[in-house]
């Protein structure tokens, strides 16, 4: 078997490579934004590889890639495990199902954690077809993975893409909670209906709180298509109010503008969420539902309490139509109504589980809506051209 190093140009969608003792992890974000802010919720959240795959064709029979997972679970809340998908030529050949690897377990009634270590995965693909072929890897999306190797029969040859680059960033449910594979989070099933995008997902779970530092990445990032989906996380949090919510929003656009001054930009706003359609945060865990499979996020404000300021989901859809409008200047701008993607008659025959998240179903739904309306000819993105 041969053993191909695991370089930047055969790992698409991170930012870099950390070299371990195993091997490398993958990271979403630089290093500089990890050393300038290291918030544990976002550090965990940048290295879960969401949207990141391999790419390479092969006239390879066999394929081994080696793994070592590390997952956050929460006792008494079961989540699935992390998948690895595995395309060839454009279709799915197989859904691994990851096993082993490090569990960090978090007691959410204590706040406490333990550790428990275990053995690394190995992904076998075997039988493969003869002649050459494009195989495309995607990592899982909802637990960190150290690449250990990859091993094959014949050579492999990364893939340099010329397709237009989408950089998207949002919350929780643009890096995938609750979808059940890497290749069903939104924003990969968008970009796979809208064919021949390249996605680079910057959906970080809690922490689309519009950060000044995920603006100047975007800014420094190749980009030919750009969205930002905020919202969600400022209400839950109950980390802003509407005057300093509005002049960030125009700065975190002024930057990214830094450095794609014509780009397609889309400011999506957020989808239907019942809890704080009209109650602002904190949001939290209902604790009648600890200890169970069935976790649930409650609001804890009073509704209709905006009158100071306070945001909720509908105050924010309103924020965010008004600053587009108010850049009128900016052709290549544009607002999507995130009540479009899924509102209040999507939550009536598709849930969101825990209150908070999509599910399977929701996501495909969300991402084919978005490339209906985002990709589509004549839409924000439908003309964006191939690199050349």
């Amino acid at each position: 078997m041969i053993a191909t190093p695991l370089t930047n140009d055969l790992v698409h969608g991170v930012a870099e490579l950390e070299p371990t003792p195993r091997g490398i992890t993958p990271h979403r974000l630089p290093t500089w934004v990890r050393q300038q802010f290291p918030d544990p919720q976002l550090l965990a959240m940048q290295a879960q590889p969401s949207g990141a795959r391999l790419i390479f064709s092969t006239t390879a029979s066999r394929i081994e890639l080696a793994t070592h997972p590390v997952r956050i679970t929460y006792r008494g809340a079961d989540r699935a495990r992390g998948r690895i998908d595995v395309f060839i030529d454009g279709v799915l050949h197989t859904r691994d199902e990851l096993t082993g690897g490090d569990r960090n377990e978090i007691d959410l009634q204590t706040g406490t954690s333990s550790a428990h270590p275990g053995p690394a995965h190995r992904t076998v693909i075997a039988d493969l077809h003869p002649g050459n072929k494009q195989v495309e890897m995607w990592l899982p999306h909802n637990e960190t993975v150290e690449l250990i190797d990859l091993l094959t029969d014949e050579p492999v040859v990364p893939e340099h893409s010329l397709r237009p680059v989408w950089v998207h960033h949002g919350s929780s449910i643009s890096h995938g909670s609750n979808a059940l594979a890497p290749t069903e989070i939104w924003p990969v099933v968008a970009a796979r209906t809208a064919g021949g995008v390249e996605l680079c997902n910057l959906g970080l779970g809690g922490s689309a709180l519009v950060d000044p530092f995920l603006a100047r990445v975007i800014r420094d990032t190749p980009a030919d298509a750009i969205s930002i989906k905020l919202g969600i996380n400022v209400v839950n949090l109950d980390s802003m109010r509407l005057r300093s919510f509005v002049p960030a929003i125009h700065g975190f656009l002024d930057t990214i503008r830094e450095g794609h001054p014509d780009t397609p930009l889309v400011l999506v706003s957020p989808i239907f969420c019942g809890i704080h359609e009209n109650t602002p945060g904190p949001g939290a865990v209902d604790p009648a539902t600890l200890g169970t499979d069935h976790v649930q996020f409650i609001a804890t404000g009073t509704p209709g309490d905006t009158a100071q300021g306070r945001l909720t989901l509908e105050v924010i859809r309103g924020a965010l139509r008004s600053v587009v409008e108010h850049r009128s200047e900016d052709s290549n701008l544009h607002f999507l109504d995130g009540l479009e993607l899924y509102g209040p008659a999507d939550a009536d025959t598709l849930p969101l589980p825990d209150g908070l998240h999509p599910d399977a179903e929701a996501h495909d739904l969300i991402g084919r809506r978005f490339a209906e309306r985002v990709f589509a000819p004549g839409a924000a993105f439908g003309g964006v051209p191939d690199r050349e």
